[in-house]
């Protein structure tokens, strides 16, 4: 996209999900709540930013999850699935690159639980605690607490990090979800988006979309796999 207008229209138009109704609003420039890139945004934006980390990529078993939803917490659960049943027929955590794509429902997982807390996020994209069964108000996959995913032994976000996992979060999906919660509680769409790429956690890339990471990171060597259930 060569233009502002161009390239949020161009997300309006690929977000699924939303309603007809909300697309238009996203859309147009004409609308009050109308989103606009500042220069901070180009800048977080730049092909060459997520180009490069795709080249921290390694090993002789890659693989890429498709996180599309939430699908209680298996986008990350296979991930660290990955990096167990390979330990266990002799690779290392150094012969492994598991990553996984957060996008569409499942951006809340890239957030930081404040985030969760004031928009609640739990509520919108239907993650509940599994404590209370009501909607979570927090993130439980970044580094989660008794009780939050299925056994003990499985990794978070942050451990799985730190044995050479990749995450990365939709720009589309952020942009768009974004100006939804910006419109149904009167606030600011541009600020409520730099809240939000503020509040992606620490080592979770920003990439322009969901669909261009899987398709790069299948460029890089890493299988394909759907993150469900």
């Amino acid at each position: 996209m060569k233009d502002h207008q161009s390239r949020r229209m161009f997300i309006g138009t690929l977000a699924l999900g939303t309603t007809a109704s909300t697309m238009a609003a996203v859309t147009n420039p004409l609308s009050p709540w109308y989103p606009k890139l500042s220069e901070a945004e180009n800048e977080a934006l730049e092909v060459s930013d997520a180009e490069a980390w795709f080249k921290k990529i390694k090993g002789t078993h890659r693989t890429v999850f498709d996180g599309s939803m939430p699908h209680n917490g298996f986008p990350v659960i296979w991930n660290w699935a990955f990096y167990l049943s390979n330990n266990e027929t002799g690779s290392p955590d150094s012969d492994i690159t598991a990553m996984t794509v957060l996008r569409h429902d499942a951006i809340p997982f890239a957030l930081h639980s404040d985030i969760w807390k004031k928009y609640k996020l739990g509520e919108v994209f239907k993650i509940n605690d599994n404590a209370t069964q009501k909607p979570s108000l927090r993130n439980p996959y970044f580094e989660p607490q008794e009780g939050d995913l299925p056994l003990p032994i499985i990794d978070g976000i942050k451990r799985l990090q730190e044995r050479g996992a990749m995450f990365c979060v939709c720009n589309l999906a952020i942009t768009v979800y974004s100006s939804v919660a910006a419109q149904k509680m009167g606030l600011d769409p541009k600020e409520v988006y730099d809240e939000w790429v503020d509040a992606i956690l620490p080592g979770i890339q920003l990439v322009p979309s969901g669909v261009w990471a899987l398709g790069r990171a299948q460029e890089h060597g890493c299988s394909y796999i759907y993150a469900g259930g």
